[in-house]
């Protein structure tokens, strides 16, 4: 968690550092700093303790003084002397897509703007576009991004429900006042974000339960407190470090209604208004207590059992949104959804030879632990140079070095591959001579992310029909709550990788979620086929394989569709 805290605290000075116009290589040294610090594998707390802070590339003396001083004291003094330069609300405009520093600097200066309040109404008075650099069409962007950062502010990535539900529910065993806990809620059924979180319980004490939950750590107010529900409030650090606050409710289950509380919590709220319109009509009562004919339960012990009363097979919590799944568990056609033990690899990693922050055998060795059959690295090109991406050169050099890690592995292989970028009209970073001598090529777009659809379009066409493009990355280049995706007619970039067999990518970075889950499944009914991927820059990364693969079951995707659970032999077929 400290070392979250810190790259927080190093990423806004360098925001600071830059608004106020100070030199450049200092900024560039606080956000190389911040970037390390997220990717760290270890904890930095026990670095300081051990005098290894020398160690971590990019930490010199001035920045390892800084790191102490926050871990012993809880602060940096510099850090908050650059915050009293600033009123409160000023560092909340980056979160704005299309806001960078400079004009932050000139919103601020020029028109007095200090927070998102009053950047909103400047942009509805139509007062930004007497600066010079804003015009109306900027206003009305900006507006729609400011709507964004909102929206993503009431809501907690995935990633971060997942690390706040798995803390819960291993504490409140480890309290052993509970039989049985599981999470309910849009975090069960895999979304992307969740606004809240729904604990579920069955206890003998249920005083005794209610009252350990309240004392876990980090809860910061009890909202409510009763013998079956209790509402708490409780902190933590997103992973990107910032500070925030989540809804939590425990609700304690008698055991002969564990399955019908777990279906009714999970939701979502249009499948269950589906469910008990079928049993209205079978003459049953369906609730979160049970399944009832007149005061008779006939069904609620388990999920199975509400759905049987159905005559439904029973449905995975991540198809459950009124989309037909509901008719398919009628007809005994529900598709065997991807499961994580199905991945057999990742394709999409990085190292510190771009913007990743361990060395290639380190993320080689973290994917054979994971059980892996392969893995692919897959560094940025030249052109992106934020990236510190590989000269063509540099690329076709590390193929001795994966020979090399390749003899010594046993069942285990990797693969050299890269991300490259999609430049001008579609043409690839590289030139073919390089793309074909990899083992695999990732087309990603990192630049023009502004282009009008039909241009943008024709762009990644273009580069998905290259015959040395074997997955197109993060399609649309959304990053929730921060840039929204690209003008792209995905129709017809979903059949150009049918057409071309180029794989389409859901990379399962918490921020990028990309594709969506109703975009994959439309890929996938336009013939394509799925990368899974983590698009992972630090070992810890390819854990976030879990949620790829919900927003993929999320999609209806069963194994066949995804690329990467197949066997090393038909994937390589498949690009060739």
């Amino acid at each position: 968690m400290k070392n979250e805290e810190i790259a927080a605290r190093f990423g806004e000075i360098a925001a600071m550092l830059d608004i106020l116009g100070e030199d450049t290589f200092r900024v560039l040294s606080y956000q190389r700093a911040a970037r390390q610090l997220e990717d760290l594998t270890e904890d930095v707390e026990g670095l300081v303790r051990q005098g290894r802070l020398n160690q971590v590339p990019g930490i010199g003396p001035a920045l390892a003084e800084k790191i102490t001083e926050y871990v012993t004291t809880g602060r940096i003094t510099y850090h908050d002397e650059l915050r009293a330069k600033f009123p409160p609300g000023v560092l909340d405009l980056l979160k704005v897509r299309g806001l960078g520093p400079k004009k932050v600097k000139v919103l601020w200066q020029q028109l007095g703007i200090t927070d998102l309040d009053t950047l909103k109404s400047a942009a509805e008075k139509h007062l930004l576009s007497r600066v010079k650099g804003f015009g109306e069409k900027t206003e009305e962007n900006l507006l729609r991004a400011i709507a964004a950062v909102k929206e993503g502010e009431a809501r907690s990535f995935l990633v971060d429900a997942a690390r706040i539900v798995d803390g819960i529910v291993e504490r409140m065993q480890a309290s052993k006042t509970v039989e049985r806990i599981d999470a309910a809620g849009s975090f069960r059924r895999m979304r992307e974000t969740v606004g809240d979180i729904d604990i579920l319980a069955v206890a003998k004490d249920r005083s005794a339960a209610g009252t350990a939950f309240e004392h876990l750590p980090d809860v910061v107010e009890v909202l409510a407190s009763g013998e079956t529900k209790v509402v708490v409030r409780m902190a933590y650090h997103d992973y990107e470090g910032a500070p925030r606050t989540i809804q939590v409710d425990l609700r304690i289950l008698d055991p002969d209604a564990w399955g019908a509380g777990l279906q009714y919590f999970t939701g979502s709220k249009d499948h269950n208004i589906r469910l008990r319109t079928m049993a209205e009509r079978r003459g049953l009562k369906m609730n979160e207590y049970g399944m009832f004919r007149d005061e008779k339960r006939v069904a609620g012990d388990t999920e199975e059992s509400m759905y049987s009363a159905l005559d439904l097979a029973w449905i995975p919590p991540e198809m459950r949104e009124d989309q037909g799944e509901v008719d398919l568990a009628a007809t005994g056609r529900l598709p065997t959804l991807v499961e994580l033990a199905d991945i057999r690899g990742d394709l999409h990693v990085h190292t510190n030879a771009t913007d990743g922050s361990e060395p290639l055998e380190a993320m080689v060795e973290a994917a054979r632990r994971r059980g892996y059959a392969f893995v692919g690295i897959s560094d940025h090109s030249v052109s992106a140079t934020v990236a510190r991406g590989l000269t063509a050169e540099h690329a076709l050099e590390r193929r001795d070095r994966v020979r090399e890690l390749n003899r010594s592995l046993k069942g285990f292989t990797v693969l050299l591959g890269t991300e490259c970028d999609i430049v001008e009209a579609g043409e690839m970073d590289y030139p073919d001579e390089v793309l074909k001598e990899l083992d695999y090529v990732i087309a990603s777009v990192h630049s023009r992310f502004t282009l009008p659809q039909k241009e943008q379009t024709a762009r990644v066409v273009a580069a998905v029909q290259n015959p040395h493009v074997d997955v197109l990355g993060h399609p649309t280049t959304r990053q929730i709550g921060w840039r929204g995706p690209i003008q792209l007619d995905l129709d017809d970039v979903f059949k150009a990788c049918a057409k071309a067999g180029t794989a389409i990518e859901v990379d399962a970075d918490p921020r990028r979620m990309d594709l969506s889950a109703a975009q994959a499944r439309a890929a996938k009914n336009a013939g394509c086929t799925i990368a899974v991927d983590t698009d992972s820059h630090a070992s810890g990364n390819l854990a976030w394989m879990r949620f790829g693969v919900g927003t993929a079951r999320r999609a209806w995707l069963t194994p066949d569709d995804v690329l990467n659970t197949w066997p090393l032999e038909k994937m390589q077929a498949f690009w060739r």
